[in-house]
């Protein structure tokens, strides 16, 4: 009979002459093989920039994935090349830099600083270009609706199903009886209420954007002054009673309150732009390899 395989490891009599597969070799498995790298070699006008140091600055660039964030880190690690490149060209004395809080610099951020303050210039934002942007935009500029509030929870988690028909249940006759005598709202919330504001008869105090769930934020934008909700509100916390005592309207700020802000806005905007041109113009003048930039969509003022 044929032999149809034999580890050539075995100390066994060599396989007759036509008898089996004789060219076969077990792999070495003793040393691993390398692996591949990560991300292919970045280089700017000659100057290597490691793989280690991408994948150690990715960190400070979350993204949607890994792939994401390392584009993002060479992204910038190249710019920050060709800026300390640059300003070696330039001769940018470092030698007493200090950051705003008076602390010394390393040499590269400090170079990388005092070149941008030298090379790039923005314009300061006039009086009649913050006007046209307050009138182009007047919702920016409009204090946010406030609620004084009051709300009894019937808790019940979203993964529990009976839970929750159980609590949407209580909460509906609790609107009922409420929607009859609101008075025995604080009453009720002391004793039904799951929220720690059942102590102060469920109040919430003043109440802004972003305070609550969506779900809460909704309901109130639709109820006036001394409503109570007629049907429960759901949340992921459970079902909410809710009764609105007071509301008051968002305004908008005159332009003197604001001018300064806009004024700021417009500037770093400016600063912004000027900064992504000079460095896609320093970009466009380098040897680059392993990358291209993204121009405006890249990190470029990181």
């Amino acid at each position: 009979m044929a032999t149809i395989y034999q580890n050539p490891t075995l100390k066994t009599p060599a396989a007759s002459e036509g008898e089996g597969y004789t060219t076969y070799q077990e792999p070495d498995t003793r040393i691993p093989p390398k692996a591949a790298p990560v991300i292919r070699e970045i280089s700017v006008n000659g100057v290597s920039i490691p793989e280690a140091d991408v994948l150690a600055e990715a960190q400070n660039h979350p993204a949607k994935n890994p792939g994401g964030a390392l584009r993002a880190a060479a992204e910038a690690l190249v710019i920050r090349e060709l800026l300390w490149q640059e300003a070696k060209l330039l001769n940018i004395d470092v030698s007493s830099a200090r950051d705003e809080a008076g602390r010394v610099e390393t040499e590269r951020d400090a170079a990388i600083r005092l070149l941008m303050e030298r090379e790039v210039q923005a314009p300061l934002a006039t009086d009649e270009e913050c006007r046209r942007y307050y009138d182009r935009h007047p919702d920016k500029f409009r204090t946010e609706p406030l609620y004084e509030a009051r709300h009894i929870l019937i808790a019940a988690p979203e993964s529990d199903r009976e839970a929750r028909d159980a609590a949407r249940r209580t909460a509906a006759d609790l609107c009922n009886v409420l929607a009859q005598r609101r008075g025995r709202f604080s009453e009720l919330a002391k004793e039904y209420s799951a929220c720690p504001s059942r102590e102060q008869g469920g109040n919430l105090g003043q109440l802004t954007r972003g305070s609550t769930v969506s779900e809460f934020e909704e309901a109130l934008a639709e109820m006036g002054e001394g409503d109570v909700s007629a049907v429960p509100v759901g949340s992921r916390f459970g079902f909410h009673v809710i009764a609105l005592d007071r509301r008051i309207e968002g305004r908008q700020l005159p332009f003197e309150m604001v001018a300064q802000r806009i004024a700021a806005w417009l500037e770093a905007s400016a600063w912004s732009k000027a900064v992504s041109q000079y460095i896609s113009v320093l970009a466009g003048q380098a040897e680059i390899k392993g990358i291209s930039l993204n121009g405006a969509d890249g990190p470029l003022v990181q």
